[in-house]
């Protein structure tokens, strides 16, 4: 597996090695030995399959207890994952980075505890498989707006974002419960 570290402290950008021949391809997404060898040495307890029509937008969802460290990756179309780093006494506080994620790139982000996570449906839907190191807790589930000016995120839109009510309700950062 190839690691690469993203612009953003806390977020890996991992490439599996793929064995493609006649019948298809073979992908390992998942190996806990080669993630401990690359840093990611959490268990995860939850699996997410998530499926997003064109523009559809998630994001940007965070836990203040229980935060969560995440794996994700798409198996169909193709996405903008978005990782803001909301830990205050971070060098990259207020910083954010985008991989663009597909079932022909195959890569997968890792992304660490203190970090913000969203996504953008690019293809007329996208497929997204996550996994996370500690249970959704819709209590303490917070929302920054995705469209937060002091962010300035590039979300890459062909159009208007889909946004759930919770997303269209977020806060800015600057007035967000954020990690210290």
């Amino acid at each position: 597996m190839n690691v690469m570290e993203a612009a953003l402290s806390g977020v890996l950008i991992l490439e599996p090695r793929l064995f493609d021949d006649a019948r298809g391809f073979f992908l390992e997404s998942y190996n806990r030995q080669l993630m401990a060898a690359a840093g990611i040495a959490d268990s995860f307890v939850q699996d997410h399959h998530l499926r997003c029509a064109r523009n559809g937008l998630r994001g940007l969802h965070y836990q203040v207890r229980q935060p969560q460290e995440k794996l994700v990756r798409v198996i169909r179309g193709r996405a903008l994952n978005i990782a803001v780093d909301i830990r205050r006494s971070s060098p990259t506080f207020a910083r954010w980075v985008s991989t663009e994620l597909s079932a022909q790139n195959r890569r997968i982000v890792w992304m660490a505890k203190g970090l913000a996570h969203g996504f953008v449906a690019l293809t007329e839907d996208a497929e997204v498989l996550s996994k996370s190191t500690d249970y959704w807790d819709p209590e303490h589930e917070r929302t920054i707006t995705w469209d937060d000016p002091d962010l300035a995120i590039d979300w890459q839109l062909q159009g208007a974002p889909v946004l759930s009510a919770k997303d269209s309700a977020g806060e800015r950062l600057r007035d967000a419960e954020v990690f210290e």
